[in-house]
């Protein structure tokens, strides 16, 4: 079973608190759309960590030639002018924008020139199902941007927990890195909950109930998804073990001990997800082997009464043949001995399966 860990004392915080602010910064904070309603929150930092205030997309270029700030900026669902704008602004390489545009992108790390680029995949677990997204990460020397697709939540309260640790927040951009792999990391971790609690459930149904079909259905929904989790857990080994060991001049040695608390967390879920893909194959190898057995008692059944009507069966066959010179046909009690015979016969048979198990 998966178990929680505690953050570092230095980055502990109100998680439920965080939410309610960062409810109420969206409320508060304008949002930048070009083309389409993209959502964009973009803030500049001081290099003590402290927050200097919400900009423009169009300042950020003029932000990034100052040597005391750096950028963090969050965009959710952009269109192509935006990207390319962001381009503009960052000096972001082609065919990075080309894969943040277009989305449904396997899990990787890349360097263009001085700017790394990650594509991560997350996750959520609505109404029973495991629905994905993506996210694209752009990293600089004094910028971070993120690039959300699909399922995923908002980020606002990763910053947020970010600005409550300012010292930490000082180490530059690569902790906001930090800061949201461990938030996507962190957020597999309920979805497994959710499926060993299910799993349990289903376990009981097994041996509590009939073969259910739609237990085994459910079985099989569980094992596929948890194979498409696996997929998009695996490549964070090799993404996080790069961060740890590479990219001096974008990753802050302070920053790499963070980096390897989540590569840990990211095994942990590995191993957890293997586990439970390991009990899932096992209840439904259960459930089969309880079917099996459950047509192996109807099967002794139905031969144990098999065996037991083959004795007034050979009792009529025998006397049915009609033969001329059967002597106890002319015998006075010879109906009533063969009908005792036969259930006498048919009982005690009755009685030995029985002590069997067979009926």
């Amino acid at each position: 079973m998966i178990q929680s860990e505690c953050r570092p004392r230095s980055f502990a915080i109100n998680v439920q608190k965080c939410e309610h602010d960062a409810e109420r910064l969206v409320q508060q904070v304008g949002r930048t759309a070009i083309g389409r309603a993209a959502v964009v929150n973009t803030f500049a930092y001081s290099v003590n960590g402290r927050r200097v205030g919400e900009i423009s997309v169009e300042a950020i270029s003029d932000v990034l030639q100052t040597s005391d700030q750096f950028v963090w900026m969050g965009v959710c669902e952009p269109d192509e002018a935006l990207l390319l704008k962001m381009q503009e602004e960052f000096g972001l390489h082609e065919l990075a924008i080309e894969d943040a545009l277009h989305a449904h992108q396997r899990p990787k790390i890349e360097v263009y020139d001085d700017v790394l680029f990650l594509v991560v995949h997350t996750a959520q677990f609505v109404e029973g199902e495991i629905r994905f997204g993506e996210t694209h990460i752009f990293l600089g020397r004094n910028f971070i941007a993120t690039v959300r697709h699909g399922a995923s939540l908002s980020y606002a309260p990763t910053r947020l927990r970010c600005e409550q640790s300012p010292e930490l927040l000082a180490l530059g951009p690569s902790f906001g890195l930090y800061a949201v792999l461990d938030f996507i990391v962190d957020n597999y971790f309920p979805i497994v909950r959710s499926f060993e609690a299910e799993l349990l459930e289903l376990e009981k149904k097994i041996f509590d109930q009939k073969f259910d079909r739609r237990t085994i259905e459910r079985l099989y929904t569980l094992k596929r998804q948890l194979l498409t989790l696996r997929l998009a857990v695996a490549p964070m080994h090799d993404i996080l073990n790069q961060l740890q060991r590479f990219y001096p001049g974008l990753i802050s040695d302070d920053i790499r001990i963070y980096f390897r608390d989540i590569f840990d967390h990211a095994v942990r879920m590995s191993e957890a997800i293997s586990t439970l893909g390991e009990m899932i194959l096992a209840a439904l190898q259960v459930n089969l082997s309880m079917v099996s057995v459950g047509q192996n008692e109807v099967t002794k059944r139905l031969a144990g009464w098999a065996a037991i009507l083959a004795i007034p069966t050979t009792t009529g066959a025998i006397y049915g043949m009609n033969f001329a010179h059967m002597p106890e046909l002319s015998w006075r009690y010879g109906y009533a001995a063969a009908i005792a015979v036969t259930v006498t016969a048919c009982g005690l048979l009755y009685w030995k399966l029985k002590r069997a198990g067979w009926l």
